[in-house]
């Protein structure tokens, strides 16, 4: 039977920007950032007031989602620019988790205007490459200091559903980098489903081949599934993104291309708000094939942290803040839901 919510409206745009601000966030402990820079504690805590409280037991945001899994088919084109493993030729083994925004998991899909997938890749000797990619391509802010003012302007008003407009307007005056975020939610709106929705790691990574050699790159999981946007019915739906992904799983398994985009010299490797110019180089490496998907309560992705800087040998981060700042606030998420689950 599906469970129904009420749907709060109109405050689409201030619950997105919150919700992709952490969806890449994290904390940022290490002495080697700006001493006002705020604690994974604090962030966390922010997530959970935004979320209009605590959900024991659930990811601070993207709570609402299910598990996934299949296999990821590497063509081999990609060993040009890395030597990790599961980019070489072969099928590597898979689970991952589809999600919709927000730290509520009751809440209505339409509310969920950034969807998710994470993914863990592994091979048989253990290396793992985990991804967190979100379905807008940049981030908001490209500060921690900025993310944390996102946050706390994007506060639920005392008595109301949505935070403070004023407080949210001031916000945006002093963040202009959020305008590509803004400009691109307004020009694309959200598919009709997981299914065929493009994913994005918004952050560069670093890529080293077999010689040493270093190139920046962004990817993305590019559906074979043709886009449609979200319609009408489906925004009166408020589970319709897990229903849709299992009614097309009924008619076989869903495919992604790993499309991986090379920085040209010059290109802006540590800022999020920043896309590159259209004409880049791009590899496809290979197709993600999913075909199952099970609950998040008992599937395989329950308790997997899926933390975008766990990456195999040939992969590292890039220098950009925001990327290099996650690991702590995935840590004390996964510690507070660990505890929440003792208690019961």
């Amino acid at each position: 039977m599906k469970t129904t919510f009420s749907l709060q409206k109109h405050h689409y745009l201030p619950l997105a920007l919150a919700a992709v601000v952490v969806t890449g966030l994290a904390a940022w402990l290490l002495p080697s950032f700006h001493p006002a820079s705020p604690t994974a504690v604090q962030i966390v805590d922010e997530m959970e007031a935004v979320a209009g409280g605590t959900h024991p037991g659930f990811r601070r945001n993207h709570a609402k989602g299910q598990c996934i899994s299949g296999h990821f088919e590497s063509n081999g084109n990609a060993v040009e620019i890395s030597s990790a493993s599961l980019l070489k030729r072969g099928n590597f083994p898979l689970i991952g988790r589809l999600s919709a925004a927000g730290g509520d998991p009751s809440q209505a899909d339409v509310h969920g205007m950034i969807r998710s997938m994470a993914l863990r890749l592994a091979d048989a000797e253990g290396e793992a490459w985990y991804m967190a990619m979100n379905s807008v391509p940049v981030f908001p802010v490209n500060t921690p200091e900025g993310l944390y003012e996102q946050l706390r302007a994007s506060m639920p008003e005392y008595g109301g559903s949505g935070p403070d407009p004023q407080k949210m307007q001031a916000f945006k005056n002093s963040h202009p980098e959020i305008r590509p975020f803004e400009n691109w939610l307004a020009s694309h709106p959200e598919a009709s489903g997981f299914d065929n929705s493009t994913f994005y790691s918004v952050n560069a990574f670093r890529m080293t081949d077999a010689s040493g050699r270093v190139h920046f790159v962004r990817w993305s999981m590019v559906p074979e599934t043709p886009y449609k946007p979200m319609t009408a019915g489906q925004s009166r739906d408020p589970d319709f993104l897990a229903f849709g992904f299992a009614t097309r799983l009924e008619q076989g398994p869903v495919r992604w291309h790993l499309i991986i985009t090379l920085a040209n010299p010059g290109d802006v490797t540590t800022d999020a708000t920043v896309r590159w110019p259209e004409g880049r180089r791009q590899i496809n490496a290979g197709t993600l094939v999913i075909d199952r998907q099970q609950s998040q309560v008992e599937g395989a992705c329950r308790d997997v942290d899926f933390n975008p800087l766990e990456l195999p040998a040939g992969i590292g981060p890039s220098d950009d803040p925001l990327l290099m700042a996650r690991e702590a606030a995935y840590a004390e998420s996964h510690r507070r839901r660990v505890e929440e689950e003792r208690a019961h």
